[in-house]
């Protein structure tokens, strides 16, 4: 690759940073931003300077065992994620990770967040898991990802932010904002009383629209056809390792193929009802005379 495309590259993720700073997602030094040029080579975000004051020399090249091979300013310490991503998903060139706060308080609160409320979160999105902690900068920090990475594009870091991932820096952002954007929402329903839920079919719709617009999503996959599509069952098994409980949002009724119906009301006896009715009423004309 030459020399004007990665400058254009490191322009872009500069570009990245201003809007990530900007919306509040990152502050004072948080966040890094990987771009991978090559095989073998990834352009890193440095440790130690704002993302939205980055100029596109300030930023790093790295192979992809987290070498630092050029640049002034040391590489980000939490390269090793990025570079995780990326060994797992050969699809994805670029990683962007930050604090966004509507979406953190989910990760500090391991609240799962609720499925099937905006139709652009399931086109989008779908279900976002949220790993188990560890020290971030280290190896095993790195791997919390690995059950969760194939099967999104978005996850929550617990008690630490989220890390999304695409084709290219701007897409790979993208699924931050929207993520935190969602967050607030319900947050606000919540507040108002209430959060309201898709039907199934409604649901199904949206996962065939998704599909015909290229997106993939687990609960598509064979062998998923009797999951609680709006239950958060393609991550629920990672729950009791990462502390993760439901407290906030209540879930949905199942609406899995399998689910069991509520059971049907008791029939209605007419009869009776108007005797109760007619009973009530000569009472209360007796204590009136």
């Amino acid at each position: 690759m030459t020399t004007p495309n990665i400058h254009k590259m490191k322009q872009q993720i500069c570009e990245i940073g201003k809007r990530i700073y900007n919306k509040g997602f990152a502050a004072a030094n948080d966040g890094n931003i990987t771009w991978r040029i090559s095989d073998r080579e990834v352009i890193c975000t440095p440790t130690m300077i704002s993302k939205g004051f980055m100029k596109p020399e300030d930023l790093c090249i790295l192979d992809m065992e987290g070498n630092q091979l050029s640049g002034h300013r040391k590489r980000s310490s939490e390269a090793l994620l990025h570079l995780t991503i990326m060994k797992e998903r050969p699809d994805v060139k670029s990683v962007v990770h930050c604090h966004p706060p509507h979406a953190t308080a989910f990760a500090v609160a391991r609240e799962p967040i609720p499925q099937c409320v905006l139709p652009e979160v399931e086109v989008f999105l779908g279900d976002v898991p949220i790993t188990k902690y560890e020290t971030p900068g280290s190896q095993e920090f790195a791997d919390t990802i690995l059950p969760f990475v194939k099967k999104t594009n978005v996850i929550v870091l617990a008690n630490h932010g989220t890390v999304s991932f695409g084709e290219n820096v701007e897409r790979a952002y993208w699924w931050t904002e929207i993520l935190d954007a969602y967050c607030r929402i319900l947050m606000l329903s919540r507040d108002l009383g209430k959060v309201n839920f898709f039907t199934e079919e409604q649901t199904r719709e949206l996962l065939a629209l998704k599909t015909r617009f290229g997106f993939h999503d687990t609960r598509q996959d064979p062998g998923m056809e009797d999951c609680d599509i709006c239950g958060n069952d393609i991550f629920r098994d990672s729950w009791e390792g990462a502390g993760v409980e439901r407290n906030a949002f209540p879930a949905p009724e199942p609406m899995g193929r399998n689910a069991k119906a509520a059971p049907a009301a008791a029939p209605l006896d007419q009869e009776a009802l108007i005797q109760t009715i007619t009973s009530r009423v000569i009472e209360a004309m007796r204590q009136q005379a």
